[in-house]
């Protein structure tokens, strides 16, 4: 099994473009993850990802955000995002089928197949 790149940690102080690259970065990564169906190293880099996107809205630099670098990486960025929020969906959806399937064979008030033989006459 793989493991998911750790973001570095690094000074307090981030450019907007390492905030972006790093973004980018870990898209990309939370793609390769959920189509192994790797969820535990997924989970773990969409935490990384959040702290990224707090540090963003912290900085408040929106200037990078218009240069054509930034709309580029955008561009590529949200048809992923939007492909990982399809997968995730799918992926949850699947396991909740196979959860339900695993609980109707669960045998709640019933008694067992071969439960008379026990009882005592």
């Amino acid at each position: 099994m793989m493991a998911a790149p750790k973001v570095p940690s690094a000074p307090k102080e981030h450019t907007p473009e390492e905030l972006w690259g790093k973004y980018y970065m870990l898209t990309k990564e939370l793609k390769k993850f959920i189509d192994k169906e790797d969820i535990d190293e997924f989970l773990e880099l969409v935490k990384q990802r959040g702290t990224i996107v707090d540090m963003m809205r912290a900085s408040d630099d929106d200037e990078y955000r218009n240069t054509p670098e930034c709309k580029q990486m955008i561009e590529e960025i949200v048809p992923m995002d939007r492909e990982i929020m399809y997968k995730a969906r799918r992926w949850l959806n699947r396991s909740r089928r196979r959860n339900a399937t695993v609980h109707a064979y669960d045998l709640h008030g019933i008694q067992p197949v071969g439960g008379i033989l026990n009882k005592k006459y």
